[in-house]
């Protein structure tokens, strides 16, 4: 087992570095703590350290992980993986937020299957910002088109913009496509007042991303190790 209580203190460590670099404050970022494929022990070592957000990319399996804490009501489960028709009702029976939102037929299913007696279930607009064929989310020129149809739905509540970007190594190019989702941000939060969260950055460019204006990073490796994926 890796030693999480270390990694998250090194992780938070990262964002104060981050910020403080670029004048924002440690609270204005949110560590989300990505434990798809993690057991749930590794996920209880994570509360016992602190940790309340949790994102997951496969439904069934993060419905088992909400369900196995549910005895808790302080922790945060984020849906952040690809969402298909056919599991939107888990999403939005179970989870928290989503950050996928790429399509209006999605947006509706969520908002016709949350239940009416919890809260209205928080939605990213996942932004395909490097336009790569193999990635979903939409371009930036159908942003206010999709947002406004979101802002209308009864059950869900539009909070902000999440992006994947193609994999880069140099800072510079990092930080130009960061920029675009800032600007992005920016407008929307012009439009709508409830805007407040721009989900981008992972293990590999946190730094960029705080930099570019995101209050949610995304943080697997850097807390639980490698993925563990079942033969």
């Amino acid at each position: 087992m890796n030693n999480i209580e270390q990694n998250l203190q090194d992780v938070r460590n990262c964002i104060t570095l981050a910020v403080q670099k670029c004048g924002r404050s440690p609270e204005e970022i949110t560590l989300l703590a990505v434990s798809k494929t993690k057991p749930a022990d590794a996920i209880a070592e994570a509360i016992a350290n602190g940790q309340r957000e949790f994102g997951e990319n496969y439904v069934q399996e993060g419905v088992e992980k909400i369900q196995f804490f549910n005895h808790r009501d302080d922790l945060v489960w984020h849906f952040i993986g690809p969402l298909q028709s056919n599991k939107s009702r888990l999403v939005a029976e179970n989870f928290d937020w989503c950050h996928t939102v790429d399509r209006l037929k999605i947006a509706q299913r969520l908002s016709e299957q949350r239940p009416e007696n919890i809260r209205p279930l928080n939605i990213l607009i996942q932004i395909n910002i490097s336009g790569e064929e193999s990635k979903s989310g939409i371009l930036l020129e159908d942003l206010m088109e999709l947002a406004a149809t979101i802002n209308g739905l009864p059950n869900l509540i539009l909070r902000g913009l999440m992006a994947i970007p193609a994999p880069e190594n140099n800072v510079e190019r990092q930080i130009t496509i960061f920029r675009q989702m800032e600007q992005a941000f920016i407008e929307l939060k012009r439009q709508y007042s409830q805007v407040d969260t721009l989900s981008m950055g992972m293990t590999d460019d946190m730094e960029a991303a705080i930099t570019c204006g995101s209050t949610l990073v995304r943080i697997g490796t850097a807390i639980f190790g490698a993925r563990q994926y079942s033969s």
